[in-house]
């Protein structure tokens, strides 16, 4: 029988990030929150648009512009999917660097839980979806479909809800959905690349190449890399290869390590301006062109029909969920880590349920996954589309039950008694904190006596009430 973990060497999961990361976490589900709004206000638009004026959404979605000559003579809906979400996969490229070198994924124990929750709640829906496909007799083309989670979606989601989740549990949403990102990344860049023109990636590469050099031997000035990015990005659409690869390459050269009297990395500074244009800008004008499906006929009832669809939708909200909290049973049962006693299995569940909802990257798989039919990607769509919205309601409904102690836990890891800039419960240590809240006390306690004083001077008066 194997000897007992000690309790002192167990490891919390879910527990209390630090100050830096918490800050960080704060930073950017602020900016993912009001960018979600704005995603849901853009899909919202989207639908309305194509099933009311659907021969002007779809005339404006076809719209060609962009220089023949260099092969970019795009549609609208095609500069939205290819071009501008090549900003999204550079933020998401950022993103990941950081998390990799100074975040959560520094650590090969703190990494293990959202990377098995992450690698979990893709395979797990890949499979479900292809069981529902093969045992439906339908095209397992669209497995990768459901296997991507949409964090600025899913946080609107909880700003509509007005559900505080504690920060260990955001900051494992948005560290869920990094990695989600690397693997999404990864499936489209190995399984949707089709022929490749070598001379057009070659030159991509020596792109990234000076890219590299220039960060390295400190040259600045976005006009200096703004342009090389572009032609990057160009070349890289044109060698085959999808065109936001280019975006997470360039995210991922940049340095994310502080260095001495530096506030801000490189990186962590040049993330702070794109984020608000990826979220507020890039990806809602994505769903603007990518969310119009036509619900008209069958398109809804024939979700529950078609084993593609089906297998999105099951995929979205059963796969996703058992994935992501299997995942972290799994983390909890062989690394011996204990979840933090301010949480229960519930809420990493619900937590779980939330995750399914899929968008972004679930769209654009879905456009590439059944490229050629019209038809399909506008099912597709629309299962993708069901499926974020079972989702998210079951995980309103799920959070919405424990918001009470959700809200407690948020309120006490933000107080800020003695009116420092920094949460009183990150200051337990810090012998000044303690003496600032003496001299807080003292001012109470004195400011008391003295109403005491008036109170009893007033009750001493001749015709005060007896």
């Amino acid at each position: 029988m194997a000897a007992p973990v000690p309790p002192h060497s167990r490891r919390t999961l879910f527990g209390r990030l630090s100050l830096p990361e918490r800050n960080y976490v704060a930073d950017a589900l602020r900016t993912e929150t009001v960018g979600g709004i704005l995603l849901l206000v853009a899909a919202v638009t989207a639908l309305i648009w194509a099933n009311t004026f659907g021969s002007g959404y779809a005339s404006v979605s076809r719209f060609h512009f962009g220089p023949e000559s260099l092969g970019l003579n795009l549609s609208v809906a095609h500069w939205a999917a290819d071009g501008l979400l090549a900003v999204f996969f550079f933020v998401a490229g950022v993103e990941l660097k950081r998390e990799l070198v100074a975040g959560e994924l520094r650590d090969p124990r703190a990494a293990a839980l959202p990377v098995a929750a992450a690698l979990c709640g893709m395979a797990v829906p890949a499979v479900v979806y292809a069981l529902t496909a093969v045992l439906g007799g339908g095209s397992t083309a669209g497995w990768a479909v459901p296997t991507a989670t949409d964090i600025a979606f899913a946080l609107a989601v909880l700003a509509v809800i007005g559900t505080s989740l504690p920060a260990a549990l955001r900051a494992f949403l948005l560290t869920l959905a990094v990695v989600d990102d690397l693997f999404a990344i990864l499936i489209i860049a190995v399984f949707f690349t089709e022929g490749i023109d070598f001379l057009a990636l070659g030159g991509a590469f020596a792109g990234l190449v000076v890219f590299y050099v220039l960060l390295r031997t400190g040259v600045r000035g976005w006009y200096v890399y703004v342009p090389l990015a572009l032609v990057i990005w160009g070349l890289m659409y044109n060698s085959g290869v999808h065109a936001t690869i280019a975006g997470v390459a360039m995210g991922l050269m940049l340095r994310c390590t502080r260095r001495e009297g530096e506030a801000h990395s490189p990186g962590e500074h040049i993330e702070h301006l794109v984020r608000p244009l990826s979220a507020g800008l890039a990806v809602p004008l994505f769903a603007l062109f990518s969310a119009g499906v036509t619900l008209k006929g069958d398109a809804l009832a024939g979700v529950f029909t078609r084993p593609e669809t089906l297998g999105v939708v099951l995929g979205l909200v059963v796969g996703k969920t058992i994935g992501i909290f299997g995942g972290t049973w799994l983390v909890a049962r062989f690394t011996k880590a204990e979840l933090n006693k301010e949480l229960a299995w519930a809420d990493v569940f619900a937590v779980a349920t939330l995750a399914g909802i899929g968008f972004t990257v679930s769209l654009l798989i879905g456009e590439l996954a059944f490229a050629g039919d019209e038809d399909m990607i506008n099912e597709v769509k629309a299962a993708v589309l069901l499926g974020s919205l079972i989702a998210a309601v079951l995980s309103g409904v799920l959070l919405r039950l424990r918001v009470r102690r959700y809200r407690a836990l948020y309120e006490a890891e933000e107080r800020d008694e003695d009116e420092s800039g920094v949460p009183d419960v990150y200051e337990q240590d810090d012998p000044q904190y303690h003496l600032r809240m003496v001299a807080i006390y003292e001012r109470k306690a004195a400011e008391h006596r003295r109403l005491a004083e008036l109170a009893g001077a007033a009750s001493n008066k001749p015709d005060s009430p007896a």
